[in-house]
């Protein structure tokens, strides 16, 4: 099987997913060896040499940056600093964030800024290419001083300790190690504070939403498009006129997008009764247009970030220097995250309002979407249900980088919340995606009732594949099941998308 070489070239989300969906095998390159190597050597030498204090290499760490620490403890200083700051709470991360971590650590520590040994980077490697998923917890990190807590957790069992998901099962450690015959890494200097520092976590959350988003971001205009015609709407806010005159990127793709869906449908050539509509229809291109914007500006942060040293202290071999800064810290992540948050819960908002909107009685629609209302409420609740989560994803909303608090006796005394930030966003696409199940379920009901003039080809594949787990409703039945089949149908129909904004 081809593998996928850890190199000094750029790293973007189209090779990550890439890399994700071939579920490749990963090598280092020679270059990163060679980096690698050349890093510790120096370190070595320089420690041989030098007797005046590095931050985190022979002092303590934090609050404790001006405590000594003698050589002959500069093991276990890093050995107790993993111990010590695994202290995760809350649920496990999803595994597959967990093996994005494993590789984002990895791609950061190739650099040869790290003062990592060969030994220990190759260890993650076989980690990664074991599918060998250290238990991480999604609580713990103040997103500054790197991903400490959660770090801690993904490199315990390098060292023998914490627990590993492996095969379908939980098991140690120490027995992981022993399973693969592999000897428990011993940390030189500096390597504990190496693998702990650096935003792994929030850029793995970071990574694996924005892929999830920038389909489900295509996703929201082919759904926008059925309801627009379930709803008799007009073609006219989609002409490409209007959006050469207002140039934003993603307001002209969202319009292209859903002109492209209708193509051929019979419901939008028809002549209308009415001269415009609702906003929730007529402003796709600039609500869906502007999270669309609102993803790419978080896209190319967080591409930045997959390609940064992150730890500290930063070493420069060439340079001959090692300089203690703030690389570590989540800024740049947060914000931009919950920039991110904002675009998921617009998606949403106007989602709910054009499924509003179908459940009215207006335009040849029967109320609720059923031929015997009052006998039936329909679909009544289904819009109480997204109204809900609609909500929720507002308040989820609120930023978390605007948030600190002092850490480690005020010496880091602004933190960046970033971690939150991640989770959060991670949890709003959830929501996301049953906000549009409901959109869609109520939008393939209506267009039931244009028949006999079609839609179009492109919407009619969609909703006969649909229609296979997905039955138009008569009367009244148990809602619930068929809410959850089409979050399904929503979140396999967007797997197959690419990560593109367009169709």
């Amino acid at each position: 099987m081809e593998t996928h070489q850890i190199n000094q070239n750029w790293l973007t989300l189209e090779i990550i997913n890439e890399l994700i969906s071939s579920n490749k095998k990963i090598e280092l390159a020679t270059e990163s060896i060679e980096l690698v190597n050349k890093c510790r050597t120096y370190l070595d030498n320089k420690l041989a040499t030098n007797n005046k204090p590095i931050y985190g290499i022979n002092t303590g760490f934090g609050a404790l940056c001006n405590t000594e620490i003698k050589a002959s403890d500069l093991e276990k200083l890093q050995r107790n600093l993993v111990m010590s700051h695994a202290c995760g709470l809350g649920e496990e991360v999803p595994q597959d964030i967990v093996k994005l971590m494993i590789f984002l650590k990895i791609q950061g520590l190739s650099y040869g800024h790290s003062g990592v040994q060969l030994a220990t980077l190759q260890r993650l490697v076989d980690f990664y290419n074991n599918d060998i998923f250290p238990v991480v917890y999604q609580q713990g990190s103040l997103g500054a001083s790197g991903d400490l807590a959660p770090l801690a957790h993904l490199c315990l069992p390098l060292i023998g300790l914490g627990e590993v998901n492996y095969k379908e099962g939980k098991v140690s450690g120490a027995a992981i190690n022993k399973q693969f015959g592999w000897e428990p890494i011993t940390l030189k200097s500096k390597e504990g504070l190496a693998l702990l520092n650096g935003t792994q976590f929030m850029s793995a959350y970071g990574i694996h939403s924005l892929l999830r988003i920038k389909k489900l971001s295509t996703l929201t205009d082919i759904i926008a498009a059925i309801s627009i015609e379930a709803y008799d709407g007009r073609i006219e806010p989609f002409n490409e006129l209007v959006h050469q005159v207002r140039p934003h990127d993603g307001q002209f793709i969202t319009a292209r997008n859903i002109k492209k869906v209708l193509a051929g449908s019979q419901i939008i050539a028809q002549e209308k009764a009415h001269v415009q509509d609702p906003y929730s229809f007529r402003c796709v291109p600039q609500v869906h247009g502007a999270c669309k914007d609102a993803i790419t500006h978080t896209q190319s942060i967080f591409e930045k970030e997959i390609n940064s040293v992150t730890d500290n202290p930063t070493i420069f071999p060439d340079e001959d220097e090692i300089i203690s800064a703030g690389n570590f810290h989540g800024q740049p992540l947060a914000m931009s995250l919950d920039y991110l948050g904002i675009a998921i819960a617009e998606l949403g908002s106007i989602s709910e309002r054009r499924t509003y909107k179908l459940i009215g009685g207006q335009r040849n629609l029967p109320p609720f979407l059923v031929a015997n209302p009052g006998l039936n409420s329909g679909f009544m609740i289904s819009q109480y249900a997204a109204a809900s989560v609609v909500s929720q994803n507002k308040q989820l909303a609120t930023p978390c980088s605007v948030d600190t608090i002092d850490s480690s006796n005020g010496q880091e005394d602004h933190v960046s919340m970033g971690a939150n930030a991640a989770t959060k966003v991670f949890r709003m696409i959830d929501n996301l995606e049953k906000i549009m199940g409901i959109e869609l379920m109520n939008a393939a009901q209506g267009l039931e009732f244009r028949k006999p003039l079609k839609s179009s080809p492109f919407i009619s594949e969609l909703i006969n594949e649909y229609r296979q787990t997905i039955p138009f409703v008569t009367d009244d039945v148990e809602m619930h099941p068929l809410m959850n089949k089409s979050i399904k149908f929503v979140q396999q129909y967007s797997n197959k998308l690419e990560v593109k904004d367009f169709l």
